[in-house]
């Protein structure tokens, strides 16, 4: 939108032309979307807690989190309105990526917002069933996949790209692509959703994650370091830097509200969307695999719990105290602030080793 304003203004003066780097509108954006997150965030808190929509806390989780009930939830909607009016204003919409990421990003937001709704207003503690949770996410999923197979316009959009290896880029064909994006975005939304259990556990490796991959973006779109740094060259992927700037920039005002002790939690409705941006922008600039390094926290969340239930079912003994892993960490006594920032760590030790696929090749 501002990218039409600021193009006008050039031909009456060239200094504006400064605007339309990738660079400095990814800064303004993420200054933007920080902003929109700090102004309306005080708003929102105080209307969910007025229609009384705070948590609801089990009672075999741990002790420490039964003086969480009643916080105001479903504060992800802070984040999404950030992140979309953010994105409008500074990105090139006429470009596809942007759009997809946009779009995907809002469909698993609002079916988080559904399953909140039915939880928090409807007061149906089961919120929606598991099956058409997943029945939803799928078909978004299969759409967003679809979509790019089909609007691919070079080879590279579509083959997997080994880190480490600079010449290694498998032909995986339609039926492998879609079903790894698939993978990949259903995923990741579902892996930021275990992993929401903390106060500001899960929001600060998003905004980690969405940097590095912002790092890739701008990578990814300019064919010069493309080239440099042997990695797919994939026009228009650029202009993602702009949507995962936004994030950084919600994601950090919303930590503002959401660190220890927190003011207001996330929800499904911030938790699923959030994930599903992260997959679906690292299907777009072809790092799936570079993904699962940075967001190993979200992997051993999800491992955590599959290894929880598989060990219960098959020999009727747990292997943690509780799942996920950040539970356990607390019923063995840490205290819930060493346990945020110490994934915290791990988490920014991940994307370093991401980041550093760019030159290890």
């Amino acid at each position: 939108m501002l990218l039409e304003l600021f193009d006008w203004l050039t031909g009456l003066y060239g200094g504006f032309r400064v605007f339309g780097y990738l660079t400095l509108r990814a800064i303004l954006a993420a200054l933007t979307a920080l902003a929109i997150a700090l102004l309306v965030g005080p708003v929102m808190i105080r209307r969910l807690t007025e229609r009384q929509i705070g948590q609801v806390v089990r009672d075999e989780g741990p002790q420490s989190h039964y003086g969480k009930r009643g916080t105001p939830t479903m504060g992800g909607g802070l984040i999404l309105v950030a992140m979309v009016a953010s994105t409008l204003l500074w990105c090139d919409l006429d470009n596809r990526f942007v759009w997809v990421a946009l779009l995907v990003t809002l469909v698993f937001g609002l079916i988080g917002f559904y399953d909140d709704y039915l939880k928090l207003v409807i007061k149906d503690t089961r919120g929606l069933p598991a099956r058409w949770k997943y029945f939803w996410q799928s078909l978004a999923g299969l759409a967003a996949a679809l979509t790019l197979w089909f609007t691919a316009a070079t080879p590279a959009e579509t083959a997997l790209h080994v880190p480490f290896f600079k010449d290694i880029a498998l032909e995986i064909g339609a039926i492998g692509f879609v079903i790894l994006a698939y993978l990949v975005i259903v995923g990741s939304s579902n892996a930021v959703n275990l992993t929401d259990g903390l106060d500001g556990l899960a929001i600060m490796p998003c905004v980690m994650v969405a940097g590095a991959l912002g790092v890739f973006a701008y990578a990814t779109g300019n064919i010069n370091f493309a080239s440099y740094l042997q990695i797919p060259y994939v026009p228009g992927a650029g202009e993602l830097l702009i949507f995962l700037a936004t994030l950084v920039g919600a994601g950090l005002g919303f930590l503002w509200f959401n660190t220890y002790p927190a003011q207001v939690f996330m929800g499904d409705i911030g938790a699923l969307a959030l994930g599903a941006a992260l997959g679906v922008s690292a299907v777009m600039v072809r790092q799936e695999i570079v993904l699962a390094v940075m967001g190993g926290i979200f992997v051993l969340e999800t491992v955590s719990v599959m290894v929880q239930v598989l060990s219960f079912k098959l020999r009727g003994k747990r292997v943690f105290r509780m799942a996920p892993i950040h539970h356990h960490f607390e019923l063995k006594g840490w205290a819930e602030p060493k346990v945020i920032v110490r994934f915290w760590i791990i988490s920014f030790v991940l994307v370093l080793a991401g980041l550093a696929t760019l030159k290890v090749r």
